[in-house]
């Protein structure tokens, strides 16, 4: 399965992956807390920069940070039209931020070491007898497929525009759908063997 992890180091590989997720949260709910536009185009920039001091250890998420700002661009033309670009603006400057953490987090932490993070996190619910091991496995493989399908959908696109020279767009969504498939269908089978469900 492809990665956006980059093995490049920066500042942000040496802080423990569960510091990083609570940094990641709290900054979350600050930037959904925020009514002055003012103020989230101060944290928007102060953002863009943390993101822009990773340097090459960003370039495995810049994509996915540019398809966030196309979103937004849309989400804040639909707004625009609807007679509120104040609201159309707050909207995509809290969407392009929160996924340039989002993807500082993906770039600079391995999947073991928050499959781990999830593990003590959920370890409470052991004591009510919950395979905290299988949730946490869950929550993980949940993660890891939504960054695969990132990383699957950008492989596609670019090997369509280099046959046709042109996007892909929707074209892309059953060859996207059946790679997908077939990579659960693989990770599903190795999870039986190794589990022996």
């Amino acid at each position: 399965m492809g990665t956006l992890y980059s093995e490049i180091p920066s500042w942000m590989h040496r802080l423990p992956a569960g510091l990083k997720l609570l940094l990641l949260a709290l900054s979350s709910m600050a930037l959904l807390a925020l009514s002055d536009l003012r103020i989230q185009a101060l944290a928007f920039a102060a953002i863009a920069l943390l993101y822009a001091s990773l340097g090459a250890a960003s370039r495995p998420t810049r994509r996915l940070v540019v398809v966030a700002l196309i979103a937004s661009a849309l989400v804040g033309g639909l707004h625009a039209a609807t007679g509120q670009p104040w609201l159309g603006l707050a909207s995509g400057l809290r969407l392009v931020s929160t996924t340039m953490l989002g993807a500082m987090l993906t770039a600079t932490t391995r999947f073991g070491d928050l499959l781990g993070v999830a593990e003590w996190l959920l370890s409470p619910l052991a004591r009510q007898g919950l395979p905290v091991e299988r949730l946490a496995l869950q929550l993980g493989l949940m993660l890891r497929f939504a960054e695969q399908f990132f990383v699957q959908w950008q492989r596609l696109a670019d090997a369509y525009r280099v046959r046709t020279g042109r996007s892909g767009g929707w074209r892309l969504l059953a060859p996207l759908t059946i790679h997908m498939l077939i990579t659960a269908r693989k990770v599903a089978d190795a999870l039986a063997i190794r589990l022996k469900l």
